[in-house]
């Protein structure tokens, strides 16, 4: 069984990696700064609208909070990998635009290291920076002028920012737990701007322009649990990430041409920047508190407060400023009879949840805001505790239409396969 779920892992980890980058939902917010940022959390965390400070079991691997790694059995192994399906609906001036794609959106593991430290590592998006933005300008059309002519416009961003982390939470005391990850962020984001004339006696113009980020951080979190009366629990958790400089490489590329291919007028490289730094891109500091109560095995109840000094923040390159962020989540699990063996339904976990929050885009002087209404459910495999879990995500971000930013309706599901399984247990029968 071991060997079949290891090999199971394996494969899963090589697709995850072949998928990561791949995420195609077209926000034009992804030009600014990082791109679109992710939510972060497991399954089970984002349908209670994204709580996860205070969160602990056998089989959740809450990496927001690396305290909770004690929370995992001493003899068990987890394994959660998730995907998910967005639809992204764009709405502006008379104008609406929609898209749709698939998206790999995390791959985690975690198991006991002895009786009071327990590990975890995984692989998880940070941010997208996809976005495809095309227009023609032709007579009469808004923007046409004499001078300029016809043209056509294309904006165009791809890539992605990762992280990968590994950490290790320990017990302290019977109650309070406290845990550190390393996590390293990689990755590139690519962005061309591109103008083509009609008028064959006109210079066209492209900028090609290019961000690769690298460097290492380390959060921190403490937990803690007591348990009262028939099985009832209270949970508090805070989890913290100081403000760190990554190693940047900022590449911009601007040259013309037209549709004479003739050396050394068409192309034309106008200027060739590229610079290297280790301190031109500061990320900021962030801070979760939350606390969770229920009676185990049957209900939770849970509210997070997370809140993000991105106005400390600096992105080499960046054409956007950037504003302090705050968010207030809130979820609900329900479970009416976890280990039932003759009924399907009783051993489903119900769950919803919502949140609100703050965009860290600052346009025009106006902050974006964004509001949540999430809710999912998991399924317990028959005599395990493996399950697939299932969330739906229904986010309004929240512009300024007058003041020239549009709003974005985007509706996701996502599926995962949380898979636990007893390691470290010697069998005395083969």
């Amino acid at each position: 069984m071991q060997n079949k779920f290891l090999s199971l892992i394996i494969i899963v980890i090589i697709f995850s990696f072949h998928l990561n980058g791949q995420k195609l939902v077209n926000s034009p917010y992804a030009r600014f700064n990082l791109g679109v940022l992710n939510q972060q959390g497991t399954f089970r965390s984002i349908s209670m609208g994204g709580i996860s400070a205070a969160m602990r079991d056998n089989n959740t691997i809450s990496y927001t909070n690396p305290a909770s790694y004690t929370g995992f059995d001493t003899t068990s192994f987890v394994f959660d990998i998730g995907m998910d399906l967005s639809k992204l609906k764009l709405e502006g001036n008379n104008e609406n635009f929609s898209t749709t794609d698939m998206n790999f959106r995390h791959i985690l593991l975690g198991f006991p290291v002895g009786r009071r430290i327990g590990f975890a590592a995984g692989l998880v998006p940070y941010s997208n920076g996809y976005y495809y933005i095309a227009e023609k300008i032709i007579k009469g059309s808004p923007g046409w002028n004499e001078a300029t002519g016809d043209y056509s416009s294309a904006h165009k961003g791809t890539g992605t920012l990762t992280s990968l982390f590994t950490g290790a939470g320990f017990e302290i005391t019977k109650n309070i737990s406290a845990g550190i990850n390393l996590t390293a962020l990689f990755g590139t984001l690519e962005r061309q701007n591109q103008f083509d004339f009609s008028d064959q006696n006109t210079f066209s113009q492209k900028n090609k322009e290019s961000l690769n980020i690298t460097g290492f951080n380390l959060d921190y979190g403490i937990q803690y649990t007591g348990t009262y009366k028939k099985n009832y629990f209270f949970n508090a958790g805070i989890s913290f990430t100081a403000p760190k400089y990554y190693r940047t490489v900022h590449e911009l590329m601007k040259e013309r041409y037209t549709t004479y291919f003739y050396l050394p007028y068409s192309p034309d490289t106008l200027s060739n920047f590229n610079s290297k730094s280790s301190d031109s891109t500061r990320l900021p500091g962030s801070l979760r508190i939350g606390i969770m109560a229920g009676k185990k095995d049957k209900f939770t109840a849970g509210i997070d407060f997370v809140m993000t000094k991105w106005s400390k923040a600096k992105i080499q390159g960046g054409d956007a400023e950037m504003a302090d962020t705050r968010s207030l989540m809130i979820g609900l699990e329900y479970i009416p009879e976890k280990y039932s063996n003759t009924s399907f339904l009783r051993r489903i976990e119900y769950r919803i949840g919502g949140r609100i929050a703050d965009n860290y885009l600052l346009i025009n002087r106006i902050q974006l805001k964004e509001y949540s209404l999430t809710g999912g459910l998991a399924i317990r495999l028959k005599n395990s505790i493996s399950k697939a879990s299932f969330f739906v995500d229904y986010t309004r971000r929240v512009g300024d239409i007058s003041a020239g930013l549009h709003n974005e309706s985007i509706f996701t599901v996502g599926a995962s396969l949380n898979l636990y399984d007893f390691w470290f247990v010697k069998r005395k029968y083969e």
